[in-house]
């Protein structure tokens, strides 16, 4: 035996997994295709956001949560259809998705501050939902921003794994690629695969596929952690579903290319159970970065609820496809509207004021403040007048912006980005005009608006991220911006099932002996936890929670 036990993949439910099981005195070998400065996977380049329920933070800001209302909000988002017949796909998942949401309720926070997580106050209201108290969205802010970002968690994780590796408790193989699962009977045993030649490029660039050897590793069980399918087009369009309409000609990419969904195949081939695979997780507001480190880097615009939405022919989209609001909702209208469909992107009409309040980027490089745990920063960033640096950064030098004074010069600024004019100058002016003229009263009939009204009565995005309601063409809030909207591809929502102890099931619905999943690969528990729809900072947490109860249950179980 080469160790106790065999993790795919270095990202952090890998990572978690391996941490439980070294404090539980096994031996573990980390198997990864990229190179050390990979370690920590997706999550390093993220915000960090963390779905909490009732926490400190969120009384702080006067919000009251409870498990019975996030759980009511789980359910009306997952929305799970798939629970009849012999082996149901969401079977699992919906245990997987209570379990997850009791954790969040519980233990999740004091565990991850004994991990060495740290919070920063801010609470984020995501996925503000379809309009439905029983429907998908969260009824009150919890997306819990972490001291350091997406480095803020992936970090402490990665730094125990290395501890261990300098202890002897793990081995690291950098460079090496699984490509197929050992069995010995119906038992998992093992892994073998390409060793890859070295490469030293900076984490989150594309690396070399040359192969220099082979290998074969044996275990007592192995764990495949391995991620999602968002860095492969070519899988995200072999799964989109006919619900969401058809693919975009052109997507740009929020994770690293490696990021390829190469080991749920080989899973499948293996005999393993792959469930919900049609059920993904993309963006309506990628913009292209300025400065990429992978092929076809986008950033996500998290949003503020003031900017206008517009299609491709420069419509107002309606509610509830509103800045911040229903993800998916949104996709699935832009996808399957016929005039529009042939079109791949979108558009936000804004101004300066509403920029420099409302716009935050995804990223944890996007977010200097919070990623190097700057608090004096942090404030002066987000509530001082003017855009924070990188905000102003993209909006200079992004391929996606246009600034202008006037609305005239603005329309034929965003006409140009595009193979023919679109757009219709006096058709955008009467519908900013019509949204304009409910600014006059404290209430209107106009949804975005109420939105607007109702997020400001939360004192966080009073704060930070709803500014007064105004007029758009105010000059005083000027100049005018807008920003061309692509769908940036991100997560998986199904992989492979797993019950509730985190072990890979057959086609027939039963354990494989010797196998467990954690992570993206296994729809963050279950094949699918959440169901349709993501809540927002469920997705590292996902990761962490998959990962520790795959940790747990091997430690007693070895």
């Amino acid at each position: 035996m080469d160790a106790d036990v065999i993790i795919i993949g270095g990202g952090l439910a890998g990572l978690a997994a391996s941490n439980e099981l070294v404090r539980a005195g096994k031996r573990v070998a980390i198997v990864e295709q990229e190179n050390a400065a990979n370690l920590g996977g997706q999550a390093f380049w993220s915000l960090g956001g963390l779905f909490l329920v009732d926490t400190p933070m969120q009384r702080r800001l006067r919000v009251k949560d409870s498990f019975e209302l996030a759980w009511q909000d789980w359910q009306g988002s997952a929305q799970w259809d798939r629970l009849h017949g012999p082996h149901p796909e969401d079977e699992w998942a919906a245990q997987w998705g209570r379990a997850y949401v009791e954790f969040a309720a519980g233990e999740k926070r004091s565990w991850l501050q004994e991990q060495g997580v740290r919070f920063t106050p801010l609470v984020g209201w995501a996925e503000r939902g379809d309009g439905r108290a029983g429907g998908h969205g969260n009824s009150v802010p919890r997306f819990h921003v972490p001291w350091g970002t997406g480095t803020g968690v992936s970090e402490p994780f990665a730094d125990k794994a290395r501890e261990a590796a300098a202890a002897g408790s793990v081995t690291f193989y950098f460079r090496h690629r699984v490509d197929g699962l050992s069995y010995d009977g119906g038992t998992v045993t093992g892994v073998h695969g390409a060793v890859l030649a070295p490469d030293a490029s900076p984490r989150g660039m594309s690396s070399n596929r040359d192969i220099v050897g082979d290998f074969e590793l044996r275990a007592q069980t192995v764990v495949i952690a391995s991620g999602g399918i968002g860095g492969n087009h070519e899988q995200v369009r072999r799964w989109w579903p006919d619900r969401l309409g058809t693919p975009p000609r052109r997507m740009v990419t929020g994770v690293p290319q490696h990021v390829d969904g190469r080991m749920l195949d080989i899973a499948d081939q293996s005999g393993v159970r792959l469930v919900n695979r049609d059920r993904m997780w993309h963006y309506t507001e990628g913009i292209q970065n300025w400065n990429p480190i992978w092929p076809d880097h986008a950033i996500r615009i998290l949003p503020g609820p003031s900017s206008m939405w517009f299609d491709a022919l420069g419509r107002r989209l309606p509610s509830p496809g509103l800045p911040g609001y229903d993800t998916l909702g949104t996709l699935r209208f832009l996808r399957t509207t016929p005039d529009i469909q042939q079109y791949s992107h979108s558009w936000f009409i804004l101004n300066q004021r509403i920029i420099e309040k409302e716009f935050a980027l995804s990223g944890s490089e996007q977010n200097p403040d919070i990623t190097n745990r700057d608090l004096k920063l942090l404030l002066k960033t987000r509530l001082r007048r003017g855009a924070a640096g990188p905000i102003e950064a993209f909006k200079e030098r992004g391929a996606d912006f246009i600034v202008a004074d006037t609305l005239p010069h603005l329309v034929r600024g965003m006409n140009a980005l595009t193979d023919q004019p679109l757009l219709d100058e006096g058709q955008i002016s009467r519908q900013i005009e019509e949204r304009d003229a409910e600014i006059r009263n404290p209430y209107s009939k106009d949804a975005q608006l109420t939105g607007i009204r109702n997020s400001r009565r939360f004192l966080g995005d009073r704060l930070f991220r709803t500014v007064r309601p105004h007029r758009i063409l105010d000059p005083a809030a000027g100049p005018l911006i807008a920003v061309r909207l692509h769908v940036v591809t991100r997560k998986t929502l199904g992989g492979i099932q797993t019950n509730l102890s985190g072990q890979a099931l057959d086609r027939d619905g039963d354990p494989i002996p010797g196998l467990y999943a954690a992570g993206e690969a296994a729809g963050f528990g279950g094949g699918g936890a959440h169901g349709y729809n993501a809540l927002e900072g469920t997705f590292l947490g996902g990761c962490i929670f998959t990962g520790l109860t795959v940790g747990r249950s091997l430690a007693q179980a070895l």
